[in-house]
């Protein structure tokens, strides 16, 4: 089985791409059902989403604006519980329908801090998008509603995620090898 060594630790493969990729075609075509000829503001959460926000962009068949926000609460493999936010939004949401697009939720505090900056904006809805999911380690209030993959409670990395900054540039994702 592929391997990648990133730093001090060995990652195995675990979602090829082109799994990764028909998957983020299928919830394309959901968004595009719910949202087409609505008034859309994408919001990815950088740096993860990089990679996730610009292929569905692909796949999704309406007009709608792309936007991103700079959250972090990661240090190496662990999720510090304290988040930094370190560029802000810069658009009017005022009425429209806007999609939080994640490359993972794990325990959620990072989307719960986001929920709440976003709904002082006024949006007509707020909903999220997020390719991976951890049940077993969400602990927060806002489940995804549209999810490619759910995983178990395993560091991941590939496909945008990192580990200390390393891994983004990976066309599979690897979990950690115990």
């Amino acid at each position: 089985m592929p391997s990648v060594t990133l730093y001090d630790k060995e990652f195995t493969l675990y979602l090829e791409e082109e799994k990764i990729q028909n998957a983020i075609a299928k919830m394309a075509k959901e968004l595009t059902e719910e949202y087409a000829g609505k008034d859309v503001v994408f919001v990815g959460v950088l740096n993860g989403c990089f990679r996730f926000i610009s292929d569905l962009m692909k796949y999704i068949d309406f007009n709608a604006e792309i936007n991103f926000i700079k959250l972090s609460s990661y240090r190496g493999t662990e999720s510090s519980g304290k988040i930094s936010d370190l560029m802000s939004l810069n658009t009017d949401l005022q009425n429209k329908h806007v999609v939080i697009l994640e490359d993972i939720v794990d325990t959620g505090h990072t989307l719960d801090y986001l929920m709440e900056i976003l709904k002082e904006k006024n949006a007509a809805s707020l909903k999220v998008a997020s390719l991976l999911y951890k049940p077993d380690a969400f602990i927060g209030k806002t489940k995804p509603d549209y999810t490619a993959f759910d995983i178990p409670n395993l560091f991941v990395v590939g496909y945008g995620l990192d580990y200390d900054g390393l891994g983004r540039n990976l066309n599979d994702i690897y979990q950690i090898k115990s």
